[in-house]
């Protein structure tokens, strides 16, 4: 059985010591593993200090918001998976869409990125999703599926099978408009079924696919609740303690039912 999962984007924002305040408020408040797993991405200045706050509690993991594909080299302003390595660092978001937005990352490399992360042994977030012009073509699951194979492309069964997919509908990030859990579902079930085509029907139960998209604790409930959504990819909402343990108390709560129903 799938565990769900919550990955908290800090995206740009927090100062360091708002940062800190946050992690040692979760720390304090999770002091045993929950049913669901936790990871929070901070901003890469605050990696360090936020997996030091970190290292002694294991359920809850420090992931990084991007990183580049190159081990080293003359890359200003960029972050290697070595380095990200190095902090102890065991998960990377990659591909999101505020990156290939404003940084014009393509679809090629992100498929470089996903290579370089899996190289290193951090388990990469691979984000795909359609914006709303797209999605009033009636095109969103062709975008979404061509995303994908891009993304995987030359990845072996074992490669993908070490991925986790966040559907993120582009036009409801930020905006107040919701992506209805049905109409997540259906493309989170489409994105299951590609991945089985280009792996095994076991690895395509096994890869985790998460929900991303303006996630916050008065919608996420309709999402979660199918058994094809594994979590949430969360921004804005992950920023307040609150409303991130209650995305954690529902992941949760979602995850012992899955459970039941399974014995």
């Amino acid at each position: 059985m799938r565990n769900k999962i919550i990955i908290g984007n800090w995206k740009m924002n927090l100062s360091l010591a708002d940062a800190q305040d946050l992690t040692f408020k979760l720390k304090s408040s999770i002091k045993v593993e929950r049913p669901a797993e936790i990871t929070v991405c901070p901003p890469s200045v605050y990696l360090l200090t936020i997996s030091n706050i970190l290292k002694d509690t294991p359920h809850i993991k420090t992931g990084a918001q991007n990183m580049f594909y190159k081990e080293e080299g003359a890359y200003t302003g960029e972050v290697s998976p070595k380095m990200l390595k190095d902090l102890h660092i065991e998960m990377v978001i990659i591909g999101h869409s505020e990156r290939r937005q404003y940084f014009n990352e393509s679809d090629k490399d992100v498929n470089l990125k996903i290579k370089a992360a899996l190289k290193f042994g951090l388990t990469p977030v691979f984000c795909v999703g359609e914006d709303l012009k797209i999605r009033e073509k009636g095109e969103a699951e062709s975008q979404v599926k061509n995303q994908v194979l891009e993304g995987i492309k030359d990845l072996n069964s074992a490669d993908i099978e070490k991925l986790i997919i966040a559907y993120e509908p582009v036009w409801a990030i930020g905006t107040g408009k919701i992506c209805s859990g049905e109409d997540a579902n259906k493309i989170i079930k489409m994105i299951r079924s590609t991945i089985k085509e280009k792996s095994t029907p076991q690895i395509s139960e096994t890869v985790r696919i998460l929900y991303g998209g303006s996630v916050k604790s008065d919608n996420f409930g309709e999402h979660i609740k199918y058994p094809d959504i594994d979590g949430g990819l969360v921004g804005g909402a992950s920023l307040n303690f609150e409303e991130f343990m209650k995305l954690i108390d529902l992941a949760s709560n979602a995850h012992s039912q899955v459970q039941s129903h399974s014995v």
